[in-house]
């Protein structure tokens, strides 16, 4: 059994939040993922000049841990320069790999908000496993 430490995994976002690529927001952040495997993937936004081609730092943590191995997402930490949770895409994206996933976010200072993925995101987009094919 993996023991969520969202301590532990909001530092490992903000420490990764350093490394944020965001010269047109300049709105860094950072995120960390809590894989069913025990380890934590971090992720950050990077942007682009085409902005619907930037990744958010969620999405790219998520997919730091699927590219790891993890098969099941258990939380997720944010950290930026002020407290907001995942938008909207980025809950989908969790909620696939982690549909009870615990998501808290704050802005580095101590504080932090925590939600389960399934208050924060009430009705996601599923499909069976080989549907839609």
């Amino acid at each position: 059994m993996v023991t969520i430490d969202l301590d532990k995994l909001l530092a490992a976002a903000s420490a990764v939040r350093e490394r944020a690529y965001a010269p047109y927001s300049h709105f860094a952040v950072g995120a960390a993922a809590l894989g069913s495997d025990g380890r934590v993937y971090a992720g950050t936004n990077v942007e682009n000049a085409s902005y619907g081609l930037s990744l958010c730092a969620e999405r790219a943590a998520v997919a730091a841990a699927v590219a790891g191995g993890a098969s099941e997402i258990l939380a997720v930490a944010v950290i930026a320069d002020r407290p907001v949770p995942p938008c909207g895409a980025c809950l989908q994206v969790i909620a696939e790999l982690g549909p009870t996933a615990t998501v808290a976010w704050g802005d580095g200072t101590g504080g932090y908000n925590v939600a389960e993925v399934g208050e924060l995101l009430t009705k996601p987009f599923r499909l069976e496993r080989g549907e839609g094919r």
